[in-house]
């Protein structure tokens, strides 16, 4: 099942998408929220699969909600709005659908669609994550030590790729995605830069900025700037700040 929160302040709104959403066999509603407060605090207790959000609510707006969130466990987004200057903001943000108010229930059900492929893809990545990360695990040695893993599953269209961790060459945080640069192309992983940290080995990988991680071999200098920063300075030439407080990650070697 598909478990649902249905966010908007006005009541109509929510028992319109809550009709349409009745017509879908898998779709699960398991909470309502009418402000962006109520939403933040529905979304962290009840983690749901899918949030349908608008987007102009009381005391935070359907952006703010998904700020509060990020980097903890992230639903898929289904924006439900009156207005269509939003779209662009919303696919910024990675959102699978935008529904303009009123519409119909074909064009919810193309959403939920949406929403259940991507749900299906993230399932079988994960799966596939969790039988690399037990073979890495196992591999371990010894057997009290930390296990990192020595894969990662990515996304390639409706693909996926097994990149191995040296052939990473850095990656970068991308709202409830990590973009991971890598055989000169990007691939997109699901998740967070904290979450993805724990499970890169820090003798090969280094946080150098909240949005920033490096294969420290694919790094070829460090160059202090005039006002008083650090580029790191990659094999490629690609040039990335190394914010101040991450100093150490790199220096400190």
């Amino acid at each position: 099942m598909i478990r649902t929160l249905v966010v908007d302040d006005a009541p109509l709104a929510r028992e319109a998408v809550r009709a349409r959403l009745a017509l879908e066999r898998d779709v699960e509603i398991v909470g309502e929220a009418r402000d962006g407060p109520a939403a933040v605090e529905a979304i962290r207790r009840l983690l749901p699969d899918l949030v349908v959000l608008d987007v102009q609510m009381p005391g935070l707006d359907g952006f703010e909600v998904l700020e509060r969130v990020a980097g903890e466990t992230m639903p898929v987004v289904l924006f439900v709005t009156a207005y269509d200057r939003f779209a662009i903001r919303a696919f910024e943000v990675h959102a699978i659908d935008y529904l303009l108010k009123p519409f119909t229930a074909e064009r919810m059900r193309q959403a939920v669609a949406r929403v259940r492929h991507d749900l299906e893809r993230d399932q079988a990545a994960a799966a596939r994550e969790s039988t690399a990360a037990l073979l890495d695990a196992r591999a371990a040695v010894p057997n009290d030590a930390p296990a990192f893993s020595h894969r990662l599953t990515v996304r390639d269209g409706d693909a996926f790729v097994m990149l191995r961790a040296e052939e990473v060459d850095w990656i970068e945080a991308a709202a409830n995605y990590v973009r991971v640069h890598a055989r000169g192309r990007v691939f997109v992983l699901r998740g967070t830069m904290n979450a993805l940290e724990r499970r890169l080995d820090p003798r090969q990988f280094a946080r150098i900025h909240r949005s920033t991680i490096v294969n420290v071999d694919r790094v070829r200098e460090i160059r202090p700037e005039w006002h008083g920063d650090y580029d790191v300075v990659l094999a490629d030439g690609r040039t990335l700040r190394l914010g101040r407080s991450y100093r150490g990650a790199l220096l400190g070697r």
